[in-house]
């Protein structure tokens, strides 16, 4: 049965037919943690045994420092008013964070949250991850944009696919033992990126790990968004805008290739 839902969800949200030749992953809850049901989530990593969220909205747009396990925001700033905050991630002792239309980007210092640069790039900003050489980021067409950590420049860009076909929404990004994870928007599903090819090596269905009805009163916005990596322990956490919930989870291959 779990086989069988996960390749229908995929194949209604993504035009996937059951004959496509790429793994499908269903998964497993571990643990269930408290989430700020008011936070837009837009970005999201694990640092130093914390997690670090960014929130969107004009006006309401934050980065915060956040504790697992009560879900109690640690430390705060709020950007400016006029920017629509998008996903972040951390280089070195550095929070670099992107905006929506706003075409500009931060740099903030880890531990004091202090603003330190501003950056300017060209279209939207949706999700950001980054690795030991590079950045990776989202504007919410089939490329992403790879960029040099210590310019912010883009250096390249790759398209991602899956049999040929671009995927497009690309949202939050998260770098997981070497491969790009990016929320797909609007949909509970998560694909599972080659960074260097831009291939799709497999989907993460998370079809009723938050049911509608627990999204509260705005659930057409209270998508699936943000992934967090904890490399030291291999814990994968997943939440969404606006859920009360933040969720550690192990994925089970539900489909072979």
């Amino acid at each position: 049965m779990l086989k069988k839902l996960a390749t229908l969800a995929l194949a209604g949200s993504l035009g996937i037919t059951a004959q496509a030749a790429i793994p499908v992953y269903g998964y497993f809850v571990k643990n269930t943690y408290p989430h700020d049901p008011q936070a837009f989530t837009q970005g999201l990593f694990f640092r130093n045994g914390f997690l670090y969220e960014t929130t969107g909205l004009n006006g309401k747009s934050s980065l915060r420092k956040v504790e697992l396990t009560s879900g109690k925001v640690l430390q705060k700033k709020d950007l400016p008013a006029e920017v629509f905050g998008e996903g972040a991630t951390a280089v070195g002792q550095e929070i670099i964070g992107l905006t929506w239309t706003s075409q500009v980007g931060f740099v903030f210092d880890l531990a004091s949250f202090s603003m330190k640069q501003r950056f300017r790039y060209e279209g939207e900003g949706w999700g950001l991850a980054s690795d030991a050489h590079y950045l990776y980021m989202s504007d919410g067409s089939p490329n992403i944009r790879i960029l040099d950590p210590k310019t912010l420049k883009e250096v390249r860009r790759v398209q991602v696919t899956a049999n040929g076909k671009p995927i497009p929404q690309l949202n939050e990004l998260e770098m997981v033992e070497g491969e790009l994870y990016s929320n797909i928007w609007g949909t509970d599903v998560i694909a599972r990126i080659d960074p260097a090819t831009g291939n799709v090596l497999g989907w993460i269905d998370l079809t009723g790990l938050l049911p509608p009805d627990q999204r509260g009163t705005d659930a057409v916005d209270a998508v699936l968004n943000g992934v967090a990596y904890d490399s030291k322990r291999h814990r994968l956490f997943v939440t969404g805008k606006l859920w009360p919930k933040l969720f550690e989870i192990e994925l089970v291959q539900v489909r072979n290739r």
